[in-house]
């Protein structure tokens, strides 16, 4: 609460804004009401003959020396005096006494609350009643811990604790681990499995015999699938009682779950060594037809287009096929082949391909055109519609650049002058780059 005016009521006689042995001079704009109000009760408290001052009381002594911005800051964290909302354990207390009862009963009231909603399958309901007494025990366990800080701090080094009703102790402990389960059989229904398991976790803490948060904590390691975790705390759990049913059943459980996980497993291990073989056997296959091939940092986006051995890509004795894109260079359009087999000639695809339905002028047709391929070294090598595809490749004097084969197509009648302007096109731009 900032304080930006004085009310009309107040008596301007204080002269608050005096500091000691100074004249009645108005606040400077870096001193504050709060600091201007204690220098003149410094200055009005009377003096003894010796020159010394009477002590101040306790509460005032340790605000002596603090500004009036520390002292706001310091009442900010008293509920009757707050004036912003935030985390502080004066406001949750200030909740608690809204019940009735002591922490232990109101706490109770709350679990007996939750256990209704539990029963009407309204989890979500029951989780926020065993939540709020959770927190009711959780605050009166900080107020404590608050009081005996308290304590020790105005006692110097002889820690005063608390006098604590051991039994009162014991009964909140006992509502405690109890809510704590059911929060965590509702976390368990809610499907929030990883909260169940913190919940069991705490409720064991307490009590590590707690048998039922064994047994949900079993349940929601089960559903993350953490089969060894499960299994562990149902064993834990049967350890202490041997017959119980539930129990029984998630080991039941526990076993099926890891048959089908531990098969999940394998088939991708298999799925893994498969993939392995496939990349070592199209890898010797090239190597056995001298392709070359290379890779640039940014491929292009082929979906599953690749070079593949066919029918088997585990298979050595297959054929390989070649995803394949046809340029024309002089029009700017392009026409993409998924599968070009190493066995096929040019001529089997430009029969289906060729007539082109932008060609106004009919100039690409199956016979009308020609096709090259560039070289290694910036060239063109002229492919022929004849030529199986493996024979171009495996010459030694093209490469497929990110697992694409490129060829250009253009009609006889303009290929030399294409030819002519693509090879000083690649002279200019070796020359720059050299």
């Amino acid at each position: 609460m900032k304080i930006e005016e004085l009310p009309e009521s107040f008596d301007e006689s204080l002269n608050i804004s005096s500091p000691p042995n100074s004249s009645n001079t108005a606040p400077g704009p870096e001193t504050d009401l709060l600091t201007a109000a204690l220098n003149a009760h410094a200055s009005s408290t009377p003096t003894t003959n010796d020159g010394t001052t009477p002590a101040l009381p306790p509460a005032l002594a340790d605000i002596r020396h603090k500004t009036g911005a520390e002292i706001l800051a310091d009442l900010n964290t008293v509920p009757l005096f707050m004036t912003e909302l935030e985390e502080n354990d004066g406001i949750e207390a200030l909740k608690a006494l809204a019940y009735e009862g002591t922490p232990a009963e109101v706490a109770q009231g709350f679990k007996e609350r939750g256990n209704e909603s539990f029963a009407e399958k309204s989890w979500k309901d029951a989780k926020e009643f065993y939540e709020k007494g959770i927190n009711v025990l959780l605050i009166e366990v900080r107020k404590r811990q608050a009081a005996n800080k308290i304590r020790r701090k105005m006692k110097g080094k002889v820690a005063v604790e608390e006098e604590v009703d051991e039994e009162e102790v014991k009964k909140e402990i006992k509502i405690l681990e109890a809510s704590l389960v059911n929060r965590a059989a509702c976390h368990l229904e809610l499907k929030n499995y990883r909260s169940c398991t913190l919940d069991c976790g705490s409720a064991l803490r307490i009590n590590p015999r707690n048998v039922k948060a064994f047994y949900r904590c079993s349940k929601a390691l089960l559903a993350l699938d953490r089969i060894v975790e499960a299994d562990d705390a149902c064993a834990r759990g049967l350890a202490i009682d041997p017959e119980n049913k539930a129990l029984k059943i998630v080991a039941k459980e526990i076993i099926k779950r890891n048959e089908i996980v531990a098969a999940r497993k394998k088939k991708d291990l298999e799925r893994e060594q498969r993939k392995r073989l496939e990349a070592f056997t199209l890898a010797a296959a090239l190597k056995a037809r001298d392709i070359k091939t290379r890779k640039t940092a940014q491929p292009p986006e082929m979906e599953d287009a690749a070079i593949s051995l066919v029918p088997d890509p585990a298979d050595p004795t297959s054929t390989l096929s070649f995803p394949t894109v046809l340029l024309y260079p002089l029009h700017l359009e392009s026409d993409f082949i998924k599968a070009f087999n190493e066995t096929e000639p040019l001529g089997h695809h430009l029969s289906y391909i060729l007539p082109l339905p932008w060609d106004k002028n009919g100039e690409y047709t199956p016979t009308g055109v020609e096709c090259y391929m560039e070289t290694v070294t910036g060239g063109l090598i002229k492919v022929g519609r004849k030529v199986p595809l493996l024979k171009v490749l495996s010459e030694g004097n093209v490469e497929i650049v990110d697992e694409v084969i490129k060829i250009f197509v253009v009609p006889k009648a303009k290929a030399a002058a294409w030819v002519k302007e693509f090879k000083e096109k690649k002279a200019k731009e070796m020359g720059i780059s050299g």
